[in-house]
């Protein structure tokens, strides 16, 4: 099965409906396979009083220091999560959003939403957790900030309130916007598949597409990723998403590296076959040899092309005796 690459256009459509739609046509152009926005209403989400994050606050240059301001510019209401929706067939491609409130979590299951993306931000919130569970969805779990044990509490919140562990896949992620790469820990998405006996994935926050390219390598079976149309936008996650050449190049990679992955059994493949003959050798005459001469170390040795006998068979022919005559480099 290929890998699920999930398009993070998150909040990046700055409250635009035109600037979210730019964003499916991007993420389809790539090919991603579902793009992802950000269901929440302000007033459930956060406290009239809590400052942004250090990362917020750096990439918008604005007096406010709200969280509840800079969020309730960027809600998205029930028609235009309809409109998106229709938009998105007609671009081929799947719609998801991470719900942040309960009512949020209602809003999408009414409109028909079949995988809920859980964000790193709600894994320790109880209450979310067991809603979500009981819809009986497929769940994308995302851990950034989490310990081991907060996430084996999660999934057993999910899995004893209605969720089928196997319709649940465990996205290792790193809360910060950039991720710096000391930061990454890759290994700990293989800690989490390999203890939980789960699928797992990646969702990556680091500038560039390296580390989530690698994550595929190892095994990752969903791939999340913030992108944008332009870095430059104000906004709090303009400046860790890719842009859309970027989001391209990525898809790119990851396909090519499925591709490379192949099915593990070591033998010539199609394409490097007919080369055998030509980079392989054989035993051939260094000299002049008459019949009835023994063959040594003195009158044979081992030349391109492979069209005579092995090299790996030199100690039976040494000591054998020619059965007809050789010209120099002929085959024996």
């Amino acid at each position: 099965m290929s890998v699920f690459i999930i398009a993070e256009a998150g909040v990046n459509h700055d409250g635009s409906i035109k600037l979210a739609k730019q964003l499916i046509d991007v993420a389809s152009d790539a090919g991603a396979d579902a793009v992802k926005f950000q269901t929440f209403k302000a007033e459930k989400l956060v406290s009239k009083n809590a400052k942004k994050a250090e990362y917020q606050q750096a990439n918008m240059q604005d007096e406010d220091n709200s969280q509840f301001a800079m969020l309730k510019k960027l809600e998205l209401d029930s028609q235009t999560h309809k409109e998106l929706i229709s938009y998105c067939k007609t671009k081929n491609i799947m719609f998801l959003s991470t719900p942040f409130d309960l009512d949020s979590v209602d809003l999408l299951s009414d409109l028909g939403l079949e995988i809920f993306k859980i964000p790193s931000g709600e894994i320790t919130n109880l209450p979310y957790l067991r809603k979500i569970a009981k819809l009986g969805k497929k769940i994308v779990l995302s851990t950034g900030m989490a310990t081991l044990s907060e996430v084996e509490d999660a999934l057993n919140v999910l899995t004893c309130n209605g969720t089928k562990k196997e319709n649940i896949t465990v996205l290792h992620a790193n809360t910060m916007y950039p991720t710096p790469m000391e930061d990454v820990n890759l290994k700990a998405m293989l800690t989490i598949g390999k203890t939980f006996d789960v699928a797992y994935g990646y969702s990556d926050h680091t500038l560039g597409i390296e580390v989530p390219t690698a994550a595929v390598a190892l095994g990752a079976s969903v791939i999340e990723k913030h992108f944008t149309l332009d870095k430059t936008m104000q906004g709090p996650d303009h400046k860790a998403s890719l842009e859309p050449y970027e989001l391209k190049a990525m898809v790119q990679a990851i396909r090519n590296i499925e591709k490379a992955m192949g099915n593990g059994v070591k033998k010539p493949s199609k394409s490097e076959a007919p080369n055998i003959k030509v980079a392989r050798k054989s035993i051939v005459a260094s000299r002049v040899i008459k019949k009835g001469e023994v063959f040594s170390g003195e009158n044979i040795t081992v030349k391109r092309p492979a069209d005579g006998i092995s090299p790996m068979k030199w100690d039976e022919v040494i000591g054998s005796i020619a059965q007809k005559d050789y010209k120099a480099d002929e085959p024996i």
